[in-house]
């Protein structure tokens, strides 16, 4: 069981990632360039046409866009073909934007996420240590939605991991990722 949670949101949060993962910080202008550097670096000396590093660059752009207009912090990419011919393994990183203390509870979220996922997908509340925690598994995606300190809504944890899935050790790194999330409070700040 975790702890109460604090009346105070943190002003930050700390997660362990693997160094070979590529992160891209989509909370400042140059975030398409740092994208551009990842996959001129994945297709570097790679045999595959120029199309596919294109339609790989055009996704993943149209990932982060998305994922922008919902609140996303960063994007970390991981390649997972050596090829660079598939869609790297990925996390993307949300807040979406919720007033305080409007955000249903972790068992209203996961109601309403078991009937917006495909058939077959599993969705549970679980305890992680940075608080209690929706989490929703399908063949290819993992989800955390970490409730925050503070009511002031979830942090999204949205792993895709297209090629090995989420069952294997792929899935395993992931899940031990998201483990690994762990509150910062400003001593400085002062919410009322």
């Amino acid at each position: 069981m975790t702890a109460a949670v604090p009346e105070v949101p943190p002003s930050d949060y700390r997660l362990l990632v693997p160094r070979d993962w590529f992160r891209v910080d989509l909370t400042r202008e140059r975030w398409r360039g740092q994208l551009k550097t990842f996959v001129d670096k994945e297709f570097t000396g790679s045999s595959s046409p120029a199309e596919v590093a294109r339609s790989v660059w055009v996704d993943l752009r149209n990932t982060a866009e998305s994922g922008l207009a919902r609140g996303a912090l960063e994007f970390f990419l991981r390649s997972e073909s050596a090829e660079g011919s598939a869609l790297p393994a990925s996390l993307l990183i949300s807040w979406p934007p919720m007033p305080r203390g409007s955000a249903p509870t972790p068992e209203e979220l996961a109601e309403k996420l078991a009937h917006r996922k495909a058939p077959g997908a599993d969705v549970d509340v679980i305890d992680l240590s940075a608080g209690r925690t929706v989490h929703a598994r399908t063949e290819t995606t993992l989800d955390f939605h970490v409730r925050m300190p503070g009511d002031v809504g979830y942090l999204h944890l949205a792993f895709s991991v297209p090629l090995s899935g989420t069952q294997g050790p792929m899935g395993d790194l992931c899940d031990a990722i998201a483990r690994s999330l762990r509150w910062v409070w400003d001593t400085t700040n002062s919410y009322g």
